[in-house]
């Protein structure tokens, strides 16, 4: 069984990762105005909150491991749950490349002759974590509890060498009429807040293996969200304090940028190790998650057998070697910002599934026994719903190429349930 320490750490190591270091150039482009860009993560943070509060309902009535899958499963019936648990895999697949692929990228900066290997770079680094899982979950636990209480401390530790630096120019507003315009703009900024809080359910893909019940797992989700919040606009505040958001307009790594003008020029390689650190931390927690959706799939007979055996170090081995696999050939065609917006559409599909499944679930089974109900039901639920359907919405129109990969994707679902349907899943 995996201990409480481990919950809290996937729930605040989940959501940590490269987006609160890449993500801030993106949006200030778009946003340069200090207080609405702080504004911004902040009311984005409690809509997230929100969203896991909700949530956490769905947490707390499913013991098992599976991650969206199981949580809603009941709800659903059997082709849209396989469905969902379908995008739910090709969403933490499509994770896995691309923090490969981005940790490849900031390699190459720090040794620029690396930059002619990053593809098989990316391989090599997923191969890796993949290879982790052969000794067992609890090397991966003890990986991931490290690394989340390194992570915290380095955000701690940016965020006060920015508030501790002398401000790089002081009483100067930016004017928002400097900002990039247009749909294609805003669309970016989305995507960048949707992935960059993204992970707030990390530890419901362990809810079976874990002290305390679901009940348990599902307070540490909130618990979680709320320091990560904290941790973020803390950290955002001190950014736009110390530069002028224009500044970092754009900036591939706005954090260094900051860091080098208001405190040293060294800083920059400190961050781009920091970003490499973080995402080899997630590429730990991805290869630890993302199997066990297909096993939880297998186990209800809508993946194959052997997808579901598990090894006597407590993870789905072969379910592990079909992530890895497809992880390699989305290495191998994806960039940034087409694994960025692909994952993004396929997170904001498994938002709304979620939270319609708590609404679902509410009527169908009114008297069940729940270890935790949403706040403010049916209030709280209904805006979430509106609110991540608006979202969806809007990235739809703006990036309709991607959702048509998005949607392709989705679609193959159909022919491979029905080839599992009709082989018994042997």
């Amino acid at each position: 069984m995996l201990s409480s320490g481990f919950t809290l750490a996937v729930s605040i190591g989940g959501i940590i990762g490269l987006g609160i270091l890449r993500t801030p150039g993106e949006i200030a482009a778009v946003v340069p105005d200090p207080f609405l860009f702080v504004s911004l993560w902040a009311s984005s943070g409690l809509f997230i909150l929100l969203s896991t509060v909700v949530v956490a309902e769905l947490v707390g009535l499913t013991s098992r491991s599976g991650g969206t899958y199981a949580l809603v499963r009941r709800a659903y019936g059997p082709f849209p749950g396989f469905v969902i648990g379908w995008v739910d895999w090709l969403s933490f697949v499509a994770d896995i490349a691309f923090k490969a692929v981005v940790a490849t990228e900031f390699a190459a900066l720090l040794i620029p002759a690396a930059a002619q290997w990053k593809t098989p770079l990316a391989i090599t680094v997923s191969s890796v974590f993949a290879a982790l899982q052969l000794r067992g979950i609890a090397l991966g636990a003890k990986i991931q509890q490290a690394a989340t209480a390194a992570v915290a401390v380095t955000v701690i530790g940016f965020t006060l060498a920015l508030v501790c630096a002398e401000p790089a120019v002081s009483g100067v507003a930016t004017s928002v009429s400097d900002a990039a315009d247009g749909l294609g703009a805003w669309s970016l900024v989305v995507a960048s807040v949707v992935y960059t809080y993204d992970g707030w359910l990390y530890a419901a893909y362990f809810s079976g293996e874990i002290k305390g019940g679901s009940g348990a797992v599902a307070r540490t989700c909130i618990k979680g969200v709320i320091v990560v919040i904290l941790l973020y606009v803390f950290l955002i505040a001190a950014l736009a304090w110390s530069v002028p958001l224009t500044s970092l307009a754009g900036d591939e790594l706005a954090l260094a940028g900051a860091l080098e003008m208001v405190v040293s020029p060294l800083a920059s390689t400190v961050v781009l190790v920091a970003a490499i650190m973080m995402l080899l931390a997630h590429q730990n927690l991805l290869y630890m998650s993302t199997p066990r959706i297909l096993q939880a799939l297998a186990v209800d007979g809508l993946a194959v057998r052997r997808a579901g055996e598990i090894s006597e170090g407590g993870n789905p081995i072969f379910a592990v070697l079909l992530s890895w696999g497809l992880s390699v050939g989305l290495i191998m065609i994806g960039g940034f910002y087409l694994l960025l917006h692909l994952s993004v559409f396929f997170y904001l599909f498994l938002y709304v599934v979620l939270i319609a499944g708590v609404i679902i679930l509410r009527s169908r089974q009114p008297d069940t026994d729940r270890p935790y109900r949403a706040l403010a039901h049916p209030w709280s639920t209904t805006i979430c719903l509106l609110g991540w359907l608006i979202i969806a919405l809007f990235q739809a129109v703006a990036e309709i190429e991607t959702a048509a990969y998005a949607a392709i994707m989705v679609a193959v679902s159909w022919p491979v349930y029905r080839c599992l349907v009709r082989s018994g899943s042997n």
